[in-house]
């Protein structure tokens, strides 16, 4: 047996798994006939050897009767009394030696096959009978009609107890088949040794082949102690293991499909129904991956795959909300269409994400290869103002001096990036874009399974960067938040994990540093902390007067920060920090002590700190809020959002990073103005080409139509404008007809 199972690998259930259990069950099942006949051998020479000393000792006295045949002879008396003494001596020794074999048989060889290969054949009926269920429940809920809301919650709820129970069968299999494989080594091991002491001691009277193994029997002891010993190291670790995991997977949650970094690129893989293309229409379940630019599938894992689309720049994706199924997705390529279905509505948006994301990726490979303007290099059917597409996933791709290898060059050259921000392994390749650190490719992973509410992951090789994000990297970095969320480590004498370190180790480490937060120093308790509007002992402001819709008169005042921040809360403090001019550590700060990135000035129209970010013409401090979890269309007061600031304002580069991230441009204020009549009142002629052409793509989308690229150019060149020579946007018409 030389298959040790990987408890994570067995919660998938991946062909892998399974082909591993059957090369395991055949090995045992080996096994277990060899140690069988390895007793039935071993009794026949007890049986022999008993049989042996009997004669031997029937010999002995058939010599004593013959000395004393005639008078008593005093030298061959003496003779045969040591010569009897001796061979008794020996024939006691041989006794011990089988008795010593007897013993070892029944403790090492016997033990094992009744108790070990007993535990591991019920653990294999229990799996299999596991399996069955799963299979059925996962059937049955995939074939209920999701017009039977009943049944489906039955059905789901009867998913998760097979998927529970399946679970936990699948740990206690896998355990099984570990402890039998250590168990089988030193089992057997000591058992040969335990023969061997024995032999040693019946012919240690110069018996030559037992002087010759004298030194390796002495090693062979030695090997074998310190063997027991790491088992036992192990297996205590396999168990400790084998309940965090049982005690974390067994509520019944479905299996999370894997996302890895490959040599072909990202993999994803996962089970997923699919529906036969033919007549007859039928569904089967079937393991997908995404890899190397492709969706396949196979049944088994010594099938050969099959290949569901050959290039995925030249497929798209849909939900199909109308399908008789529940949790459907089709992908759509030009040659056919693969209608596939998720266990649940969370499966089926991370498969429709991951293929989104390998689509785009597929382009940003594309895009490295050939040119910047090469054929495709964009996914033409994105809508512009979709968060979707254009939002802070990131599924839109820019155009980055030197590509996505230059990124990657430039955001590891910030002071402390050349170091994982967690573990300090050299040379990070992923990043959080929310928290502007760099990560190794195990703690990205980590990160991810915290979710984006605390960590957005990117790629720094593998993804497209937006320019204003880029430059978000730079400005932040692992030395900047280490300094807020390890601000303790050094008072509390905690130790950080190293590259070295165990995935549990980092895994509690991040936890604890970004979900507990146990590492902060704590903000100045102050009064009034639950008010939306200043610091108590600060008067409100009055409201100011509405904007009168006159060209030139849309201008908001920034209002100075006039007292200590350390007296603030960590709202009103994100507020202050986002204001002029903008302190990004400040703001990450604020966010890393619970500040709410909405928060609402009552005392300053009710202005968030985005508004605020607006009003000081910072594209970074807008693009940090926007990336942990600002409303872009939240409005103040006067009914004004972050977009109809940027129009009056005549900020170009914020209206455009805001209608990417979703703006809703038919917003209209308080006095019934819209952005597009803003920007057509302050006759800024770039802001008015951007909203309509935001709005004709819109029409265009829902209409159902994919448009060409002229749309994504122009956004992309505004937002190179705004974050390389944000001063050419400043113009109004009638600077535009001297250009």
């Amino acid at each position: 047996m030389t298959v040790k199972l990987d408890f994570e690998e067995c919660l998938k259930d991946s062909p892998r798994f399974r082909a591993s259990i059957e090369r395991v069950e055949a090995e045992v099942s080996d096994l277990e006939t060899r140690l069988e006949k390895l007793l039935k051998l071993g009794t026949c020479l007890l049986e022999s050897g008993h049989h042996y000393l009997a004669a031997s000792r029937a010999f002995i006295i058939g010599i004593c009767d013959l000395g004393r045949l005639g008078p008593p002879e005093p030298m061959m008396a003496e003779c045969l009394e040591k010569f009897t003494d001796s061979l008794n001596h020996k024939l006691d020794s041989h006794a011990e030696l089988l008795d010593a074999t007897q013993h070892t048989l029944q403790q090492q060889i016997q033990t094992l096959v009744k108790e070990g290969l007993r535990a591991f054949r019920e653990a294999r009926r229990d799996f299999w009978r596991g399996a069955e269920s799963l299979e059925a429940a996962l059937t049955h809920n995939a074939e209920v009609p999701k017009r039977r809301a009943q049944e489906a919650e039955e059905a789901g709820a009867a998913l998760r107890t097979a998927r529970a129970a399946y679970r936990g069968r699948a740990l206690d299999y896998a355990l099984q088949i570990n402890v039998i494989e250590d168990k089988r080594k030193f089992d057997i091991m000591e058992f040969v040794l335990c023969l061997v002491e024995a032999q040693a001691a019946h012919f240690q009277e110069g018996h030559e082949e037992l002087s010759r193994l004298g030194q390796y029997r002495k090693e062979l002891g030695a090997q074998l102690h310190q063997l027991v010993l790491n088992s036992a190291r192990e297996k205590r670790d396999m168990e400790q293991r084998h309940v965090l995991l049982k005690q974390k997977e067994l509520g019944g949650e479905e299996p999370e499909p894997s996302l890895k970094e490959g040599p072909g690129g990202l993999v994803m893989e996962g089970h997923l129904f699919k529906r036969a293309s033919n007549a007859f229409k039928k569904w089967s379940r079937r393991w997908f991956t995404i890899q190397s630019n492709q969706l396949v599938y196979q049944k088994k894992y010594k099938d050969p795959v099959t290949v569901v689309v050959d290039d995925l720049r030249l497929c798209t994706v849909k939900l199909c909300p109308d399908s008789e199924r529940r949790f459907c997705f089709e992908v759509v390529s030009p040659s056919k269409s693969c209608l596939l279905q998720a266990d649940s509505e969370r499966l089926l948006q991370l498969w429709v994400s991951a293929v989104q994301s390998s689509i785009a990726t597929a382009f940003s490979q594309a895009h490295l290869d050939d040119n910047p303007r090469a054929p495709g290099q964009a996914s033409g059917h994105l809508a512009i103002g979709s968060a979707a597409t254009l939002g802070s996933g990131g599924m839109a791709r820019g155009r980055e001096p030197g590509g996505v290898g230059h990124v990657a060059a430039q955001v590891q050259s910030v002071d402390g990036n050349a170091q994982c921000c967690d573990c300090r392994e050299p040379a990070p390749e992923w990043a959080s874009i929310n928290l502007g650190v760099t990560l190794c490719i195990q703690c990205s992973g980590i990160h991810r399974s915290l979710g984006v509410h605390f960590s957005k992951v990117r790629s720094l090789t593998l993804d497209s960067w937006e320019p204003e994000l880029v430059k978000l990297m730079c400005e932040l970095g692992n030395v900047v938040i280490n300094q807020i969320y390890e601000a303790r480590v050094d008072d509390m004498a905690v130790k950080k994990p190293g590259p070295s370190c165990s995935r549990q180790e980092k895994e509690a480490w991040i936890h604890a540093k970004y979900v507990e937060k146990k590492f902060l120093t704590k903000l100045p308790e102050i009064r009034g902390r639950r008010g939306r509007g200043p610091p108590r002992g600060q008067p409100p402001k009055p409201p100011k007067p509405p904007m009168k819709p006159r060209p030139g008169s849309f201008r908001r005042k920034i209002e100075h920060p006039t007292e200590d921040l350390g007296s603030l809360h960590s709202g009103a403090l994100l507020f202050r920090a986002a204001g002029h001019p903008p302190s990004l550590p400040t703001m990450a700060d604020a966010l890393a002590h619970g500040a709410d990135v909405n928060w609402v000035n009552g005392g300053q129209e009710n202005a968030t700190p985005l508004i605020q970010a607006t009003a000081a013409n910072s594209l970074l401090a807008c693009e940090f809020l926007l990336q942990n979890g600002a409303n872009v269309n939240q409005a103040d007061s006067a009914g004004r959002g972050p977009l109809h600031h940027a129009t009056i304002l005549g900020h170009t580069g914020l209206a455009c990073l805001f209608l990417k991230r979703g703006a809703d441009q038919g917003a209209q204020d308080s006095e019934g103005r819209d952005p597009l009549t803003i920007a057509m009142e302050t006759a800024n002629a770039d802001i008015v080409t951007l909203l309509r052409l935001a709005k004709m793509r819109e029409a265009e989308a829902a209409q159902g139509q994919a448009g060409d690229e002229t749309y994504l150019d122009i956004f992309r060149d505004f937002s190179l404008m705004a974050s390389d020579d944000p001063e050419k946007l400043s113009r109004r018409s009638h600077d535009l007809h001297t250009l």
